[in-house]
């Protein structure tokens, strides 16, 4: 018995099992009992780590203090990034629909691009603004206009959620200067200049089949409804003499309100790349460009422009910000459960054994880095603590060897292609995707799982090709 129990904590073998049989308990719980996600990722964290031989003060910390514990840093590390950040987008969807600011920004979106082609304005959308924007930020930002859009076709939520869920992923895991990109660009060496253009060659294809064709194929067997919070409180309705003409909100207006937090983000990402870190002006777009204090700035232009000054009371406002807040606490519970899952399976120690196993399988070094970077991502979640691991085992492999700018690029853009790989249920951005958009487990599995996992094999089959001809 003894021995089964070295082997369980200590190989990979036996640690992959035990994340395995924690990964099978959690869906159980969710799928079969029904029992809350947030209560089921702490009970499925909890044995997880029991039976992996942490010790409670590891787990849970001290009577005194559990700071440190991964019961705190798991819920914190993520809430910390996000719980601000959801709570102002949330509010500010709730205030453009009220208003009627995102009926005519639908209706423009709609005349446009038609109705057919609005899940490739949603795509695009993602693409261009995913590239300097983090990928859960772009999720709180953008949703709203997801919302509408389903909301005025009538058609499931998939449809349009999911392209725009693609151009972020796709931006995010090829093109810097997102984390990941950066990170596997240093420790290999690369050109960030070659990272981009093989990040877009291998990168758009995979767009396309995940982000158009997938969409447009699986949105028509799940039906997706827009979440019920989403909608107008009663003191807001149209009947109110008080808002009257609202859907006569000028279009100018609305996107002064939308563009105002993509726009100084962009003005902190693009400042720090460019100007020098001495610059006068710098400190200013980097505090202005912090995501909680642009949806701030924004909050406030929106109380203004689609609030008061179009004869809202302030006990409307209260309402309609009461309504648009109620349901973001269980989304907070979901995502911060979901990370402190993801942490215990980190801190099991089964990336590092792993990772160790694959590096000995003797494969050329763009599947090489694939296989090590996705065996780390089905592993432990994170997608950057994938592409950073893969890239310190794969480093010295690539110094020993002459290989081209081009070729390197490649190798960087099959070791992203496996960090993101099969999104499941130790990956915070699955909850995330799951709670904003009001799709069940079982549905996300079946839909943003897989299209990342189109994501991962079409840009890892373009950058394998590639690298057969340099």
């Amino acid at each position: 018995m003894a021995g089964f129990i070295h082997w369980l904590q200590s190989t990979a073998g036996g640690l992959l099992t035990l994340c395995g049989a924690a990964i099978a308990v959690l869906l159980f719980l969710i799928i079969k009992v029904k029992l809350e996600p947030f209560i089921s990722l702490i009970v499925s964290g909890l044995l997880l780590a029991l039976a992996a031989g942490m010790p409670a003060s590891k787990i849970i910390g001290s009577a005194l203090s559990g700071k440190d514990s991964l019961l705190e840093t798991g819920f914190g590390g993520i809430l910390g990034h996000v719980a601000a950040i959801i709570g102002l987008g949330s509010f500010l969807a709730a205030l453009l629909q009220a208003s009627g600011g995102a009926d005519v920004l639908t209706h423009r979106l709609l005349s446009v691009f038609g109705e057919k082609r609005a899940a490739l304005a949603t795509g695009l959308a993602g693409l261009i603004f995913g590239t300097p924007v983090f990928f859960d930020i772009g999720i709180f930002v953008l949703a709203p206009l997801i919302y509408v859009v389903a909301r005025q076709t009538g058609k499931s939520m998939l449809f349009y959620a999911l392209p725009l869920l693609a151009g972020l992923s796709m931006a995010h895991a090829f093109l810097p200067p997102h984390p990941g990109a950066v990170a596997i660009a240093s420790l290999l060496g690369v050109d960030l200049g070659w990272l981009i253009a093989m990040g877009l060659l291998c990168g758009l294809p995979s767009f396309v089949l995940a982000g158009i064709l997938w969409p447009a194929w699986i949105g028509k067997r799940i039906m997706v409804h827009v979440p019920d919070e989403f909608s107008l409180p009663e003191e807001a309705s149209t009947d109110d003499p008080s808002l009257a003409g609202r859907r006569a909100v000028p279009l100018s207006t609305v996107m002064l309100i939308i563009c105002t937090p993509l726009v100084l983000i962009l003005g902190a990402t693009f400042g720090t790349v460019l100007l020098d870190e001495h610059a006068a002006v710098l400190p200013y777009l980097v505090f202005f460009g912090n995501p909680v204090v642009a949806l701030v700035l924004t909050c406030i232009l929106g109380i203004k422009f689609l609030g008061t000054q179009r004869g809202m009371t302030k006990a409307q406002l209260a309402e309609i910000g009461a309504a648009a807040l109620r349901p973001v606490g269980m989304i907070l519970l979901v995502v911060g459960a979901g990370a402190f899952f993801g942490s215990v399976i980190a801190a099991t120690g089964v990336g590092a054994v792993l990772a160790k196993s694959l590096a000995s399988a003797g494969l050329p070094l763009v599947a090489m880095g694939y296989v090590i970077s996705g065996g780390l991502r089905l592993a432990q979640g994170s997608a950057t603590v994938a592409i950073v691991t893969t890239g310190g085992i794969l480093a010295p492999l690539v110094k020993n060897g002459s290989f081209s700018q081009p070729h390197l690029a490649l190798i960087a853009v099959a070791v992203a292609a496996g960090s993101i790989i099969a999104s499941h249920v130790n990956d915070g951005g699955f909850w995330i995707v799951s709670r904003y958009f009001n799709i069940s487990v079982k549905d996300t599995l079946r839909t943003w799982t897989v299209l990342e996992t189109i994501l991962s094999v079409t840009a890892f089959a373009a950058a394998a090709g590639l690298s057969l001809l340099l």
